[in-house]
């Protein structure tokens, strides 16, 4: 099926073609799928015509252009996002920042750089390591996902521990209004007191109050050590001790602490071929500990020294240690295998959760118990981000399991619900939380919500029917 536009639609779609001139669009047959069709399967509904701009004057023509028209747009980066939020509606026209690649200026001395939205996230990591710089965001999906997308949703990825999440690594926005207004905030200043940090909020709305059309990022310096290994832990509690025990040693040397349910590192011997395992699966969990440092001999010893102490107090079984680039990349692999098993699992659904460190090690028994009262012989896995309270949960019923999505969701998000947890840590609200948005946000807090997106968006024509 394909999408149609309303009355007028004729004159509108040969006014946005002359924005963009004829390399700036796609329409039929030429609109890849990609544009359209959904992660998660939802839909699949190729918009009328797809608006590739190749900058900000365009984007800001385009909008003013569909608002006159009260002609909804479906922002898009990189396609990665599984909430449902980027793939067009019937009637919306998709406009995608597949043309603005540019990495516009690195600049040293603020330890900055400004990028367009559609930038990959990759390109930026190795254009900042080529300079000695770091931009710290990491995810999987790292090769394809944008920095648009990634600051629309305010992404999280690795190592939130150190870093913090998108929102924490940007100095400045520019964006573009619902009716074409161009908001200039590139500014490079660490220091800005000036009121209203108006960048938040872009950052982190989906593209539902404005889309963000270049960022200045924030640098770091590039660490010159870096350690990880790999434990195998007895039971939760001593998993929860391990990340106190590692902040208290490490301190900020420690960038990441990602841990892997026992469910799911055996689904990843079993089906991630290209990830070989460094211990056995009889342990219940597997902590990956990463650190990040400027004395490679002081902070391998300082390492070591906290692992053999860690191990002397019980809180770990094993340890693997990799102190050679292959090493770390081997296990690194292992830890982002646990979004790979699907290929050779099936279809799974897969949930992204936030809550309290002390309550996950009961959060994954309750809902694996919860789950299997309703499918005994469902495969699921736990897996997630712990040192700063993200878990993931990825599950499969059977063959139909797409058709039960609602269900799992009411599950999970009542146990959510229950712990005070967020239904979302990093992958936003899209559409297919939008219904569990309360679970996690007070009457008031979505009252207000509603309120900044009236004001910003008077003819909801941005990302309408996403997040609320």
């Amino acid at each position: 099926m394909e999408s149609t536009l309303g009355e007028g639609s004729a004159e509108l779609l040969e006014q946005l073609k002359s924005i963009v001139g004829p390399a700036g669009y796609r329409a039929g047959s030429d609109i890849e799928a990609k544009n359209y069709k959904d992660v998660m399967g939802a839909r699949s509904v190729p918009p009328v015509i797809l608006l590739r701009p190749s900058d900000t004057q365009q984007v800001s023509d385009i909008l003013r252009a569909c608002h006159a028209a009260n002609q909804p747009v479906a922002p898009q980066g990189g396609m990665t996002g599984l909430v449902a939020a980027a793939a067009p509606l019937d009637g919306e026209v998709a406009l995608s920042f597949e043309r603005m690649k540019n990495v516009v200026e690195i600049d040293r001395f603020t330890s900055t750089m400004t990028v367009e939205a559609g930038v990959e996230l990759q390109k930026i990591q190795e254009q900042a390591d080529e300079h000695d710089l770091l931009f710290p965001l990491d995810l999987g999906a790292r090769g394809s996902c944008t920095i648009g997308g990634n600051l629309s949703t305010n992404a999280g990825g690795n190592r939130v521990i150190r870093y913090g999440m998108t929102r924490d690594l940007v100095v400045g926005v520019e964006a573009v209004l619902a009716d074409g207004t161009i908001i200039d905030g590139l500014h490079k200043l660490r220091k800005n007191n000036t009121g209203y940090d108006l960048k938040q909020l872009f950052i982190g709305s989906e593209g539902t109050l404005g889309l963000i059309t270049r960022a200045v990022l924030k640098l770091s310096p590039k660490p010159s050590s870096q350690v990880v290994a790999m434990c195998g832990v007895k039971d939760f509690d001593k998993v929860a001790n391990l990340l106190v025990h590692a902040q208290s040693y490490l301190g900020s040397n420690l960038s990441a602490f990602e841990v892997i349910w026992q469910n799911t590192y055996k689904l990843i011997d079993e089906h991630v071929p290209h990830a070989t395992v460094p211990i056995a699966d009889h342990y219940s969990f597997y902590v990956l500990i990463e650190s990040m440092g400027s004395n490679a001999d002081r902070d391998t010893e300082l390492f070591i020294e906290t692992l053999s102490k860690a191990t002397d107090q019980g809180l770990v079984e094993e340890v693997i240690l990799a102190d050679s680039d292959t090493k770390i990349k081997n296990l690194w692999t292992v830890r982002d295998g646990a979004a790979e098993v699907y290929p050779g699992v099936g279809y799974m659904h897969t949930y992204d959760v936030s809550l309290n460190v002390g309550d996950m090690g009961y959060f994954g028994e309750e809902v694996e118990k919860r789950l299997r009262i309703v499918w005994p012989e469902a495969i699921l896995g736990l897996f997630g981000h712990i040192g700063d309270g993200n878990v993931h949960i990825i599950i499969r019923t059977g063959k139909d399991t797409a058709d039960h999505h609602l269900q799992i969701d009411e599950i999970i998000y009542g146990l959510i619900r229950e712990l005070q947890g967020a239904v979302s840590a990093e992958h936003g609200i899209g559409l297919m939380k939008k219904q569990f948005l309360s679970y996690s946000k007070s009457e008031s807090e979505i009252a207000l919500m509603k309120a900044l997106k009236q004001t910003m968006d008077p003819q909801g024509i941005l990302n309408p029917g996403r997040v609320f």
